[in-house]
């Protein structure tokens, strides 16, 4: 074993390309790391699925790795919003075999480093725990916590983050039972004024506009405790570029379901999914969001029951469903715990002011 050594990595111009065997390298070892600490391996990204992630020219991305001679034996991101000048997101990962050598203090002050370069004054880190014994450090939001002596949480606290927020991961069996007959009554509880949409892939022409306006939304609706998370504008346009990017770079596709109020002809919320190409691995749960003008419908519990019957209607066999949502988000956990969701692990979400 040698001194680690951080470097910046390029970031492939597609798969194959200059850098491609250190990108898959790079992502195979946040995988193994996320596997130990999420306590699940269902949330890994081949790197195929994870290029177009970093290709997004809204929210740049940089990825470092540490190595022990030529071998990767940690990974780090860090991600800004184009628009806001202020904000910036990591998350660094070591594999578990060299963990307490130096790796992730490594990356981390090459994160921050990064961040510093581009002016961004305002860190937000993401850290796994699956740990529940011992003493607790509850996050400020008086919801959720964190163990209060692991080592994520002394080494977060020496770096002189706080904890702001505690997000936890969940997972659901596939297929649901009796959906049908649960699908049945929140349509009938929601009413006829509300009609369901879905579509897989790109988003129809007739309904860019109404996604943009949720995914906007989706930016600033849910708690993010003190975090201070910017607001990600996008419009029609955005959403036809993106789409059109992940159609033709992203191996995963995305199943959404959407409901219009009828009187307006406005989305009033929406669901999806991104489905890997591999039907024995799990669905990942991205955006769900309810306007806050059309709550009180059941429209979340409508929108992720119609969901799930058309994923398993167009993509069956997939065994599971994940998704993360913040521990004070007790409308959203309410209906996901009803639909038969499962605690797996936790991820404390720390601040940093630089």
């Amino acid at each position: 074993m040698g001194a680690i050594r951080i470097e910046e990595l390029g970031i492939p111009e597609r798969v194959g390309a200059a850098g491609w065997d250190d990108f898959v390298e790079a992502i195979t070892v946040s995988n193994r790391a996320d596997a130990k600490w999420f306590a699940t391996p269902d949330r890994a990204y081949e790197p195929e699925e994870e290029l177009p992630h970093y290709q997004d020219p809204h929210r740049p991305a940089q990825l470092f790795v540490a190595r022990d001679g030529d071998t990767v034996v940690g990974s780090g991101w860090i991600e800004f919003q184009l628009d806001d000048p202020d904000m910036s997101w990591v998350y660094a990962a070591t594999d578990p075999a060299a963990e307490g050598r130096g790796a992730g203090r490594g990356l981390m002050d090459a994160l921050e480093a990064a961040a510093r370069e581009r002016g961004r004054r305002r860190v937000v880190a993401y850290v796994p725990e699956f740990a529940t014994d011992g003493e607790r450090r509850i996050a400020p939001t008086g919801y959720g916590s964190v163990p209060a002596a692991s080592r994520s949480t002394r080494f977060m606290d020496a770096r002189g983050y706080r904890l702001e927020q505690v997000n936890r991961l969940s997972r659901l069996a596939l297929p649901v039972p009796g959906i049908g007959e649960r699908l049945a009554a929140a349509a009938a509880r929601s009413g006829p004024d509300f009609a369901l949409h879905h579509w897989v892939g790109p988003t129809p022409e007739r309904w860019r506009a109404g996604i943009a306006v949720l995914f906007t939304r989706m930016s600033t609706d849910p708690p993010d405790g003190e975090v201070g998370t910017p607001e990600d504008v996008w419009d029609a346009d955005r959403v036809a570029s993106e789409d059109a990017r992940k159609q033709r770079d992203d191996p995963r596709v995305m199943v959404t379901t959407a409901v219009e109020h009828l009187p307006s002809g406005r989305l009033a919320g929406y669901t999806e999914y991104s489905l890997p190409p591999q039907t024995h691995r799990a669905a990942q749960q991205y955006g769900t969001l309810v306007l806050e003008e059309y709550r009180g419908h059941g429209l979340g519990m409508l929108v992720k029951l119609a969901n799930l019957d058309h994923l398993a209607t167009a993509f069956p066999g997939h065994p599971s469903a994940l998704t993360f949502n913040a521990e004070e988000n007790r409308p959203m956990l309410d209906v996901n715990e009803a639909l038969g969701f499962v605690p797996v692990s936790y991820e404390g979400v720390w601040r940093a002011e630089l």
